[in-house]
């Protein structure tokens, strides 16, 4: 007998998204184990033998973890599947992506592009995403017109939104009407929203940088795998080892 998983972890696991979109999906009664319907959180499946299915279809443990990054393209959906059948990021991935079920890591807006992590490593995506690491996002913005000194240091201190202030942000002049925003959180539209409250508006945002992987070169709408020191920076990053399975004796992010 395998060593239990919790059900979240194993959904994770399982490339069907991080473990907060599962454990918001076990909450929302979409679970099944063995043919029951499970919406609680504190419940352990065996791996080997649990018959476990989301929204009706099995989820099985990947054998292999990938980590791709891709240059999303405007227009196109940061999610696996979209209702109303507009494109997503997983329909820009080759087939032999495709098959291992990866899903993008956050969000970036349907009119933004630049880089987005695709994975199956539910912890892995679940850490980077989780407000308590406060992982960099660095983006590049372009604005309808300049901003002066004192716009500058609202958008550094912090800018008044519907929910509440947002943090303090790294913002430097990288050229006429040109941004450089560093973020050390993922609010709905923070950036545009920041911009709009001190009377400007974004013409094209582009994120360069999420948590120490950089976009570079990579062209738009192309994807490639991570080289393995950034696999291995990146995991050092969330306080995950390289290779390390993630299992019961991960430490539960809270």
């Amino acid at each position: 007998m395998a060593e239990e998983l919790r059900l979240q972890v194993f959904l994770a696991r399982s490339g069907r998204g991080s473990r907060r979109a599962m454990e918001r999906a076990i909450a929302d009664g979409r679970v099944t184990v063995d043919g029951e319907k499970v919406t609680a959180m504190g419940v352990k499946v065996d791996p080997e033998t649990a018959i476990v299915t989301l929204d009706g279809k099995q989820a099985r443990l990947v054998e292999k973890q990938a980590y791709v990054l891709m240059n999303k393209p405007r227009g196109v959906l940061s999610t696996v599947k979209d209702q109303r059948k507009r494109r997503t990021v997983t329909d820009l991935l080759p087939p032999s992506l495709r098959r291992l079920r990866l899903y993008p890591v956050g969000r970036l807006d349907w009119d933004s592009e630049g880089l987005i992590l695709l994975t199956n490593h539910g912890e892995l995506a679940h850490r980077l995403m989780h407000p308590r690491y406060e992982h960099e996002r660095e983006y590049r913005v372009m604005v309808n017109k300049s901003l002066d000194a004192e716009t500058l240091e609202r958008l550094r201190k912090g800018v008044e939104l519907e929910e509440g202030m947002t943090a303090p942000a790294d913002v430097e002049v990288a050229g006429d009407g040109v941004l450089r925003m560093v973020l050390k959180e993922g609010k709905k539209r923070q950036i545009r929203r920041m911009l709009e409250e001190c009377g400007h508006k974004v013409r094209r945002l582009e994120r360069v940088r999420l948590a120490g992987i950089e976009l570079g070169a990579l062209a738009t709408g192309q994807t490639r795998h991570l080289g393995a020191g950034e696999r291995k920076r990146l995991l050092e990053l969330v306080g995950l080892a390289a290779g390390e399975e993630i299992g019961e004796k991960s430490v539960e992010a809270s």
